[in-house]
């Protein structure tokens, strides 16, 4: 039923390198969620479920985008347009990666954070693919929020419950996403126009997307403040969180005004970096505070 020898085929339709940075994500906010008393069962367990759920979501993805996929040259070397894999095996693996994901969550996790996995699945790939991505220049924003459960899923994983900083780790991803895409989008402009994708720049114009970024992006620095401001953060966190907007700023308003398109590729590179590196600071933060006050 599935082919021998394309393992690594199965993996690349699953989005892999999107799905790194979710478990980075949810791997932290398990951590940040009892730093102390660390459950290994629920820290390996819960991030397979969650990975396996993110990996069935990618492949779906893959498989209803294959028509848009040829047409892009971002993607039209994926598997599934390629012809490598077979549509009928992916949907097959794309279930059962679903299913066991969701059962290791519900019997060995807990049920809240089965149920939001599987929400958050359902919300990428089928609302967020099938719908909002043709229908609307803003289905990054509301798709986004299916995005930004991962750290929120690692902290409901730990504790059973979803807590004030929880829903701030899920505001940081989900204010993050618009910037970064968007910029992608300006970059890959005509492929999305060809693909007939209504992305904001598509839609409404370059320098209309420019101001949307720049807003989005001091709207992000607001929120990656937040964890300071209710004093779950020290300064060391604060330094770090100030110097990475510093930076994310600079390069949106030296592309707001400089009006490079070339710029918004440098854009979708370091929003990678700045979302790795505050996730990086906020834990690193965390554990010095608790080792400064044993």
């Amino acid at each position: 039923m599935f082919e021998k020898n394309n393992f690594k085929a199965y993996i690349e339709s699953s989005k892999p390198k999107v799905v790194a940075l979710m478990i980075f994500t949810s791997f932290i906010g398990m951590l940040l969620a009892n730093p102390l008393a660390l459950n290994f069962e629920v820290l390996i367990i819960g991030n397979l479920g969650i990975a396996l759920m993110s990996l069935s979501a990618g492949s779906i993805n893959q498989l209803l985008d294959q028509k848009i996929d040829s047409i892009m040259l971002r993607t039209k070397r994926r598997p599934l347009v390629m012809g490598v894999l077979a549509p009928k095996n992916v949907i097959i693996y794309a279930v059962v990666l679903a299913l066991i994901g969701f059962l290791l969550l519900y019997f060995l996790i807990n049920t809240l954070t089965a149920w939001l996995t599987f929400a958050s699945l359902v919300g990428y790939a089928f609302i967020y693919t099938l719908y909002l991505k043709r229908r609307t220049p803003q289905n990054i924003v509301i798709g986004g929020a299916a995005g930004a459960t991962p750290p929120l899923l690692g902290w409901t994983a730990m504790t059973g419950q979803v807590d004030s900083i929880a829903i701030i780790l899920f505001l940081i991803i989900f204010f993050w996403t618009p910037p970064h895409f968007w910029a992608l989008a300006l970059y890959r402009k005509e492929e999305y126009f060809a693909a007939k994708i209504p992305m904001l720049p598509v839609t409404h114009g370059e320098q209309y997307t420019r101001v949307h970024i720049t807003l989005y992006t001091f709207m992000l620095t607001i929120v990656s403040l937040m964890p300071f401001i209710i004093k779950f953060s020290s300064y060391f966190y604060l330094t770090g969180a100030l110097l990475l907007n510093l930076f994310f700023l600079y390069y949106v308003l030296k592309m707001q005004y400089s009006k490079n398109n070339y710029l918004a590729n440098k854009i979708f590179d370091y929003s990678i970096i700045y979302l790795s590196a505050l996730f990086g600071f906020l834990l690193a933060d965390r554990y010095l505070v608790l080792l400064l006050n044993f």
